[in-house]
């Protein structure tokens, strides 16, 4: 399922599916087709079916529409499993689920502000950044404690007309061998 996954999340079509049903939970190809425009109906319907056999989607409700069935998807699998629980099993599948849950949800906000009018990336002060960092445990666990130490202080921060709301995502990605 992680290679399924990974082939949707870089496929832009499958990836415009996968947020759309994600963040609305269910969604049935019409509200796709009418929300997405401009992917070809045998296009979406191609993607929707190979989504559900490969077990990223599933089918939740059929409802039979002006003789013919309308089909409406959710995701097949549980974006909010405890992370806990996949500590404990250890379990890359379900590590994969958490990911693409981080993933999306930043997907979806990232999709919201560019398509906004009043889109302006500098003076928001949007922006990607990946540092490459030769780190042993104790020094990535001590910068992680940095950075958290840094990141509780600014989350007092009550709301007032200079603060804006933020999102900072961080993913510490496992060592390369």
């Amino acid at each position: 399922m992680i290679d399924k996954m990974m082939e949707c999340i870089t496929n832009p079509v499958k990836c415009k599916l996968l947020l759309e049903i994600y963040s609305q939970e269910r969604a049935t190809a019409k509200h796709l087709s009418d929300v997405l425009g401009g992917i070809p109906q045998a296009t979406l319907y191609r993607n929707l079916k190979k989504m559900v056999n490969d077990g990223l989607l599933k089918v939740v409700e059929e409802t039979q529409v002006r003789g013919t069935v309308e089909r409406t998807y959710g995701l097949a699998f549980n974006p909010n499993r405890d992370f806990e629980t996949i500590l404990a099993q250890n379990s890359g599948t379900l590590y994969m689920q958490v990911f693409t849950q981080y993933f999306l949800g930043f997907a979806k906000q990232f999709q919201k502000y560019c398509k906004s009018p009043d889109i302006n990336i500098k003076k928001d002060m949007s922006g990607l950044s990946l540092s490459h960092l030769y780190l042993s445990d104790e020094e990535l666990t001590e910068l992680m404690k940095n950075i958290s130490t840094i990141l509780k202080t600014a989350e007092k921060n009550e709301p007032n007309a200079e603060r804006k709301l933020r999102t900072l995502g961080i993913i510490v990605t496992p060592p390369e061998t």
